[in-house]
């Protein structure tokens, strides 16, 4: 199983930013995705999640009205689509896996991280 992500940068306050987590390996429509983010000096943290399967989507409240979850089961890929940025949202960012499970933030539950991509929102 393999979780990649990708389309980080930097970018600046009030800027978009779209991430993408293509999964391979594992049945796509059985699991749930979310992204968390660990910013300098701070303990990581969930931002948004999508149940593959039955599309229930949640946002963590520093996510809500700024950032979209969505997902392609033709190309098992995970988005994360990210507006009006601020430099509080500079952090790596995780896409995890968790094999048929609703929507949770609890880092133990999820099977499978991707390696993680850099988000730098410049003020």
């Amino acid at each position: 199983v393999q979780l990649m992500e990708s389309g980080g940068g930097t970018v600046q306050t009030g800027g978009s930013l779209r991430l993408s987590c293509e999964a391979s390996g594992l049945r796509f429509g059985d699991y749930s995705i979310a992204w968390f983010r660990q910013a300098p000096g701070k303990e990581r943290e969930g931002v948004a999640c999508i149940n593959i399967g039955d599309g229930d989507k949640d946002y963590e409240p520093s996510a809500k009205g700024r950032f979209t979850i969505s997902s392609d089961m033709a190309t098992n890929t995970v988005y994360l689509r990210m507006k009006r940025l601020t430099p509080e949202d500079t952090a790596v960012y995780y896409c995890a896996a968790e094999e048929a499970g609703f929507c949770t933030y609890v880092e133990r539950r999820y099977d499978f991280w991707g390696q993680g991509i850099q988000v730098i929102v410049s003020s």
